[in-house]
């Protein structure tokens, strides 16, 4: 990828006096909930400056890279995940990529979205509606992704991502995602948060031997599911959190969920990145069936220009290259 400048000095200036991003896996309740927490500003920013984005279409391909990365802890080993949102809203939808070493990369089908009036609010319905939410994974060792649809609303993507996991994945998952601007349309603030509620006998070293029923194990998710909700509920916008610089994601995590006793077990980097590069297109171009390379040698253009849809990198690659 070749990396864009965030040019605003303003904006610089702010990204360097807040927390760094970073992503924080926790346990808590007796390890019974899993979940993470991802202070995302400067990801946000990066994306929009890779791709150019205004206001409206920063909030819907940020909210849906936020709610991607935190899919980054759920992998196992090496896997690679592809979310698709497909819809008959102005946005046509989006595509954003996961991978387990630690990026994420994406685009919007439509980057250029036509807005006729002010916006009174973030209800993503008239953008984005009803549609398909389709996520494909692959792990190192598999031939074909192994891939599954579901329907969603498409008015909220942290609620579309939740629907994802209680239909297809049948887990009981929470996504909390939130950006803030400031009154130039800036990004001084964006982060996402998901808690998952394990399995009674994958979850605890002292429950899973002991369930006579399930009956009863149950009633204890139903109480514990009813707190852990309640407790996320309470969140606040995590954009404006970390744009006000008073607390850091662990003191978030701690305030929300002090009752479970949450413990941080893992810190990780998450970028938006694209493996792309000039040699990657290059070897695609020599590929291609002669007669095209041909035409191309003849008749230019010189150079040829490609835009990686995914990250919004531009390379100009000299037909003497290929």
């Amino acid at each position: 990828m070749i990396k864009a400048n965030i040019n605003d000095n303003e904006l610089s200036a702010h990204l360097s006096s807040i927390e760094a991003d970073g992503l924080k896996i926790f346990t808590m309740a007796d390890g019974r909930v899993r979940g993470a927490i991802f202070h995302g500003t400067r990801f946000v920013n990066q994306l929009r400056a890779q791709h150019k984005l205004g206001i409206l279409e920063t909030y819907i391909l940020g909210q849906a890279s936020l709610c991607a990365a935190l899919t980054i802890p759920m992998m196992k080993d090496l896997e690679h995940i592809s979310i698709r949102f497909e819809c008959k809203g102005a946005a046509d939808g989006y595509s954003v990529e996961a991978d387990s070493t630690g990026y994420v990369r994406g685009f919007l089908y439509n980057e250029h979205i036509p807005v006729t009036h002010p916006l009174e609010n973030w209800d993503l319905a008239p953008f984005l509606g009803p549609g398909n939410l389709t996520f494909s994974r692959i792990h190192k060792d598999d031939n074909y992704p192994q891939s599954s649809t579901v329907d969603v609303d498409g008015n909220n993507i942290a609620r579309d991502f939740a629907t994802y996991f209680a239909q297809s994945e049948q887990v009981n998952t929470a996504f909390h995602s939130s950006i803030q601007f400031d009154k130039q349309g800036r990004v001084i603030g964006a982060g996402a948060m998901y808690i998952q509620i394990m399995p009674v006998t994958g979850g605890t070293a002292k429950l899973g031997s002991q369930v006579d029923s399930h009956q009863e194990e149950k009633e204890d998710d139903d109480i514990l599911l009813q707190k852990v909700e309640n407790a996320f509920k309470a969140c606040p916008s995590l954009g404006l959190l970390y744009s006000e610089k008073t607390v850091d994601s662990e003191d978030i995590v701690i305030g929300l969920f002090r009752e479970f006793t949450p413990t941080i077990v893992m810190n990780r980097d998450i970028i938006f990145d694209c493996p792309c590069n000039e040699d990657y297109y290059i070897h695609y171009l020599r590929t291609l069936p002669k007669d095209q390379l041909a035409d191309i040698r003849q008749n230019g253009p010189d150079p040829l220009e490609i835009t990686c849809r995914n990250c919004g990198s531009v390379y100009h690659i000299p037909i003497q290259k290929i």
